[in-house]
């Protein structure tokens, strides 16, 4: 999730452990603190984009190196603080903190690793969009009231509400799922489904689906009552895929999102694509491997978006009206040409080998 998300669920989390065992400030700003450390990853630097995004939320948010470091940090702060809070108690404090963090990670569906260092699967359930306003303001209301009145219940209540949201999330996703499954296209494979939240809200799900020969496309509004899906089909060439496995960042990419790529061969350059994340042509995780003159490929680069306000602006437009059961599909064309779409991503701008900023928190 995004930072926000996390610093206020580490200071409400934080205030529910401590109670009244130290000021309420003391608390709030000690999850704070302590709930944006695993993101301090994204200082670490790498020799290629995709390294970057694969790399994002892998030791710092495994489980057990996390739960490791709560002795040291749970003595630093009872050092700080003062000795009027055991150490016992500013450990539970830490660990729930710092637990949380990657726990709400796994709800959005970019991937954390959270059996590092026994394992690098990535873990994304998809359930919740990366920024949620919806998840992050009871949170950032029940600190308030509890700092200003300093009232214990209101953090509490708005605690449990935030967390009730997300299994609401949870129980959408899969009655979309249900019902997506019912409306395969032809020729699919139904363990190929991948339902996630769009941008915002758990109101209006994409549903991805791969095939032999495509990849397709769709949306899903709780609003709209049993309404068949609209499906959107793109070129998915699996056995370019196959061939270039050997590539090393290719075959990355495709472990971390879990086949859910298109690699698309244009004169220009290889396109990899991560398709959990985005909208085709356009998305968050586009990176070219241009050629030299005698064929070779070069590093990976990302591309640069081509989103424009304007764009942004009928994207939440469309988003509005298809949670309002609207069936519309304004924000995008299905009859656009694919060979042009493609050929114009290709021709993007790279944003280069340097740190890529992650959108993803």
């Amino acid at each position: 999730m995004d930072s926000l998300s996390q610093i206020a669920l580490g200071a409400a989390v934080s205030i529910a452990v401590f109670r009244r065992r130290q000021p309420l400030w003391k608390s709030a700003l000690l999850g704070a603190i302590a709930g944006t450390l695993p993101d301090l990853d994204v200082l670490v630097q790498f020799d290629d984009p995709i390294s970057e995004m694969t790399r994002h939320r892998a030791e710092s948010h495994g489980l057990f190196y996390l739960t490791l470091a709560c002795w040291p940090l749970a003595w630093l702060w009872r050092a700080i603080a003062g000795a009027q809070t055991s150490f016992r108690r500013c450990w539970w404090a830490i660990f729930a903190i710092l637990i949380t963090h990657p726990l709400l990670d796994t709800l959005t569906i970019y991937g954390t690793q959270l059996a590092q260092p026994f394992s690098d699967r990535p873990f994304g359930t998809g359930s919740v969009f990366v920024i949620d306003v919806f998840y992050t303001l009871p949170l950032l209301i029940g600190l308030v009231l509890a700092l200003r009145r300093q009232s214990l219940r209101s953090n509490d209540w708005m605690l449990a509400l935030s967390t009730l949201y997300l299994g609401f999330g949870l129980l959408a996703q899969q009655h979309v799922k249900t019902i997506a499954l019912q409306q395969l296209p032809a020729n699919t494979d139904p363990t190929s489904v991948l339902v996630t939240a769009t941008p915002f809200n758990t109101q209006v799900w994409q549903v991805l689906v791969l095939g032999p020969t495509q990849f397709h496309e769709g949306f899903y509004a709780l609003a709209d009552g049993g309404e068949p899906i609209v499906w959107r089909s793109w070129p998915r060439d699996q056995v370019l895929l196959q061939q270039w496995q050997q590539n090393p960042h290719i075959a990355q990419l495709t472990r971390f999102s879990q086949q859910y790529v298109v690699l698309t061969d244009t004169p220009q350059a290889l396109l990899l694509a991560d398709l959990r994340m985005g909208l085709a042509p356009n998305y968050s995780f586009h990176f070219a491997f241009r050629r030299e003159t005698d064929g070779r490929l070069q590093p990976p680069c990302q591309l640069s978006s081509t989103a424009q306000q304007g764009q942004i602006g009928i994207a939440l437009r469309w988003l509005y009206q298809r949670a309002s059961g609207q069936q519309t599909t304004a924000f995008y064309n299905p009859q656009a040409d694919t060979a042009t779409a493609l050929q114009q991503a290709a021709q993007q701008p790279c944003q280069g080998n340097e740190k890529q900023p992650q959108t993803t928190g």
